[in-house]
């Protein structure tokens, strides 16, 4: 089985990212075991509610506190028995794109006649994550790697998608009046049909004809921005309608979910509204390109009820080029079996320079750099991102069960690692090393790997562990070798370590000395890149500058 590895001390990195985190000043969300107890515990602490939460598994109140007393009463109610967590109301935003480029900036490709499965929408010669010739990436400055893409001529030969399948894209809003993707655009049948100002459905929600406007309170999630509008035409333009691009679906309904204000920004509070709403409206995938925050329990309770609705969380891995592994970044990181975090890679086939990534907790790459797309007010750019490869993601799984109807999460994200291209860029970056292809994953194909096998590691103690001394010395090079006998592929489990960050450092290598991983900086429980077969090599290299904690080695990891 593919899975993601939960990672030893993940909820302390949760906590330090929650105390740099950005969030709303002065408040609360807190959610109580028994709200019969919120007037005593009001009494008790001097508080008071400012206003309560109503979702569909219960109730979360936002209290209103003074900047100077936030951290004490945060500590005291979590540490109440009546309480089931206290956290700020963190703010979130669009995974920004690095990069945006205007029609006039971009050549244009000579037009190629691909298949018989090509739309005949003008602008989709410069689609490259749909098609890479190795010369239509949008200000192509240098050649592409040819066939680089989600191979999705191939797979429109079975399934081009289906107006069945909903996918809420959640985000800035979308613009329901563009061309290419009116058509797509869900519609709530008793609200379109029904009296203006008045909850037609009786859903709760007045006026919610394409979606719902949680950063505004109303039934409008017309987008003002352009990046939930971008992310829904990589989903699902409109095809053969002379309009401009095409998506990963030419049949989809497209559910408008807009918590994000036109400057992109918003809250825990309205996420988990957003969340919540999507789960109730039935929908199979929700398009999450946006990312902050510490850690949320609010955030991850509403994700875990869209898992167990059977719904599919697809979330951008960010742009911050670091190690999700090490500096956890949310959603993307919550470890609940819905979520399928997303690389970028680029025309070239390589990891983008902005992606994030994460040996254990990223699992895939997808089409990410200079990604032409719809914008607001009818119009196309192309934007690069994190923001913009997760919606390939979002469509290559609609049509996954456009064909074969909702699968488990586990079964679903087994068949879409394994059926990735595996890229040697990738590895030791994503749990599968591999980019999406939605061809080999609507046949369930699956390249050959000279890979371990993820989650089939087995760990072996040391008879003797490898240990620095406290601090440790200037000018160390120290050398170990391990050999299990029988391994096919071995990797280092460190224990802890705290180095000076580029300057001294653990080198793993083959038994040929050919380097494959370095540690260096502060972790604990960080499992290095493997080497094949039984035999690992491991140097320790310090400078004469700073002398830190060092480290502690006492496991090995194996598989034969």
């Amino acid at each position: 089985m593919v899975s993601k590895v939960v990672i030893a001390g993940s909820a302390l990195l949760g906590t330090m990212a929650m105390a740099n985190a950005a969030q709303v000043p002065g408040e609360l969300l807190v959610k109580f075991k028994n709200v019969k107890s919120i007037n005593g515990l009001s009494k008790t602490y001097g508080f008071n509610v400012d206003r309560t939460i109503d979702l569909s598994y219960g109730q979360i109140h936002v209290l209103k506190v003074e900047q100077k007393n936030f951290g004490s009463l945060k500590t005291v109610l979590s540490e109440d028995p009546n309480v089931e967590y206290a956290e700020p109301n963190f703010i979130y935003s669009i995974v920004k794109p690095v990069e945006e480029l205007n029609l006039d900036q971009i050549l244009s490709p000579e037009s190629q006649g691909f298949s018989n499965y090509t739309p005949s929408d003008p602008k989709f010669n410069s689609l490259w994550g749909l098609k890479n010739t190795g010369r239509n990436e949008p200000g192509r400055t240098s050649p592409g790697s040819v066939g680089a893409d989600i191979n999705a001529l191939r797979a429109w030969s079975i399934t081009k998608g289906s107006k069945s399948i909903k996918i809420a894209v959640i985000d800035t809003g979308i613009d329901y009046t563009h061309p290419d993707l009116v058509d797509n655009m869900w519609t709530n049948e008793a609200e379109a049909n029904g009296t203006a100002g008045v909850d037609d459905d009786g859903n709760g929600y007045i006026d919610d004809i394409h979606g719902y406007d949680f950063a505004n309170g109303d039934g409008d999630p017309k987008d003002g921005h352009s990046h939930g509008t971008h992310c829904a035409g990589t989903i699902g333009a409109v095809h053969n309608n002379d309009q401009g691009v095409a998506g990963v679906m030419a049949d989809v309904t497209l559910v408008a979910v807009k918590f994000l204000t036109d400057a992109g920004s918003g809250t825990t509070e309205n996420a988990i509204k957003s969340i919540d709403y999507a789960t109730k409206v039935g929908v199979d995938i929700m398009s999450n390109s946006w990312g902050g925050g510490g850690f949320s329990q609010a955030l991850m309770d509403s994700i875990q009820r869209a898992s167990d609705a059977g719904i599919i969380f697809t979330a951008a891995a960010g742009n911050s080029r670091t190690d999700n592994d090490v500096r956890p970044h949310y959603p993307s990181n919550y470890e609940v079996e819905n979520v399928i975090s997303v690389a970028a890679h680029t025309a070239q086939d390589d990891l983008a320079s902005f992606s994030c990534y994460g040996r254990n907790t990223v699992d895939i790459a997808a089409p990410g750099h200079r990604i032409l797309s719809t914008v607001k007010n009818g119009g196309y750019k192309a934007f690069s991102g994190t923001s913009m490869a997760t919606p390939h993601i979002s469509g290559l799984l609609g049509l996954l069960v456009s064909q074969e109807g909702r699968m488990t999460h586990a079964a679903m994200r087994e068949r879409l690692l394994a059926t990735s291209v595996p890229v040697s860029a990738y590895r030791g970056k994503m749990v599968n090393g591999g980019r999406a292809d939605a061809y080999n994953l609507l046949t369930d194909t699956r390249p050959v790997r000279n890979d371990p096998k993820p989650g089939q590691w087995k760990t072996i103690t040391l008879t003797q562990n490898w240990e620095t001394s406290h601090p440790y010395t200037d000018n160390a090079n120290e050398e170990r070798t391990f050999t299990i006998e029988g391994a096919k592929f071995i990797r280092l489990k460190v224990a802890k370590y705290e180095l000076e960050k580029n300057y001294d450092y653990i080198q793993v290598s083959t038994k040929t000395r050919q380097p494959v991983a370095k540690v260096s900086g502060t972790g604990e429980a960080y499992t290095t890149d493997y080497v094949e077969g039984d035999t690992i090599v491991a140097t320790f290299k310090s400078d004469r500058s700073v002398n830190k904690w060092g480290f502690l080695i006492e496991e090995v990891e194996v598989q034969y």
